[in-house]
């Protein structure tokens, strides 16, 4: 990964916060910390320009928006941030509630900064992961939607195994006209082969919209 990211910090116990800042900021990351889940949240909710890899590392046990409610809350408004907690009041149920949402780790305070390093290496890693796979499938539905409602009625049925000659009699067009329409087709997609065609109409939901019967 080309840059650290940044790693958002939710402690309301400030010298503990402070501390952490500076473990991670001399381990080379961006940080930002934060008194309470409500004050992340609200900033969270604002920026919607983030370029960078991003993470929470939250505590547990905090007053007002503790860290579970945080992490649900981050949910429900799509802010889809990985998480690692780190507390001194662990349980089990709080911790499988954790992981069942999606953390990264449930880390005690009193567990060797090289773990918590490792898990913020891992929690940015996967936000940089999810970022490169929304990318590409915005970039593809931006190439399917290029397509005319013409060479979306071909598609539908190219990526069905029809061949040009049944594709022009379901659509009462010359087969030529097919010929063309698939050319500007795999042109506009982007790729070379029926396969790959019909894998990223399906990643796209092509493959799921309604096509006319043949005759």
């Amino acid at each position: 990964m080309g840059s650290p990211g940044l790693v958002f910090i939710v402690d309301d116990d400030s010298s503990c916060r402070a501390a952490l800042e500076r473990m991670l900021m001399t381990a080379g990351f961006q940080v930002k910390g934060y008194a309470s889940g409500q004050e992340l949240l609200g900033r969270l909710l604002s920026d919607t320009e983030a370029q960078e890899a991003r993470c929470v590392l939250a505590d547990l046990r905090m007053p007002g928006l503790d860290g579970l409610q945080l992490q649900e809350a981050c949910i429900a408004a799509g802010v889809g941030l990985p998480f690692v907690f780190l507390t001194g009041q662990g349980d089990v149920p709080a911790a499988v509630s954790a992981m069942r949402h999606g953390a990264v780790d449930f880390l005690d305070k009193c567990d060797p900064p090289q773990a918590l390093l490792g898990s913020i290496h891992r929690a940015l890693e996967n936000h940089a992961q999810i970022r490169a796979a929304r990318a590409r499938r915005e970039e593809l539905g931006r190439r399917f939607d290029a397509l005319t409602d013409r060479e979306r009625e071909v598609l539908g049925h190219v990526v069905r195994g029809k061949m040009n000659k049944q594709i022009a009699a379901a659509l009462g067009i010359h087969e030529r006209t097919v010929k063309l329409h698939r050319n500007a087709i795999t042109t506009k997609v982007g790729v070379r082969s029926v396969a790959e065609l019909t894998t990223l109409a399906g990643r796209n939901g092509f493959l799921d919209e309604p096509q006319q019967p043949y005759p």
